[in-house]
């Protein structure tokens, strides 16, 4: 194995860690568009915007997940499968959280229920970025994947 091999193999690790926190910020970015909205029409069309970037950015990121690196993951360690099905459960439950956020914007739903979606997807999102980084960082400083980092953990 080769130096820039080994550096390859740990910064997937880095990778994970940096991705979940530009979506974090994202995230945070969102939030306070519904914070800073004293009138529904305004605080929608503020979380509209954040949203359509901040959604797209958390479906591709679990989209490249569930297609490149979960199989990588599971074909290195067969005995990670019970957690990886965890994860994808989680992908599909945010799936629907953000489906339900882009409907109530759709809808020009009030801040106070735009602020509920949110803390609803906050909730599992960060749960999920925290369970995922316990089980898997350790793997991932060692897993052979050979792909574009966008393939692997979304386009941010």
């Amino acid at each position: 194995m080769t130096e820039r091999d080994t550096t390859r193999l740990l910064a997937w690790s880095t990778e994970l860690r940096t991705v979940h926190q530009r979506l974090r910020d994202a995230f945070g970015v969102a939030q306070q568009a519904v914070r800073d909205g004293k009138h529904a029409e305004k605080a929608g069309r503020d979380l509209l915007l954040y949203c359509h970037g901040f959604c797209a950015a958390l479906d591709g990121h679990h989209r490249g997940e569930d297609r490149a690196l979960f199989p990588a993951i599971e074909k290195a360690h067969p005995d990670l499968g019970p957690t990886l099905r965890a994860l994808e459960r989680d992908h599909s439950m945010i799936g629907h959280l953000l489906s339900g956020l882009r409907d109530a914007l759709d809808r020009a739903a009030p801040p106070v229920e735009l602020e509920r979606h949110l803390e609803g997807v906050a909730a599992i999102m960060e749960n999920h970025f925290r369970y995922e980084e316990r089980q898997l960082l350790t793997v991932l400083e060692s897993l052979q994947l050979h792909a574009a980092v966008g393939d692997v953990l979304g386009p941010l």
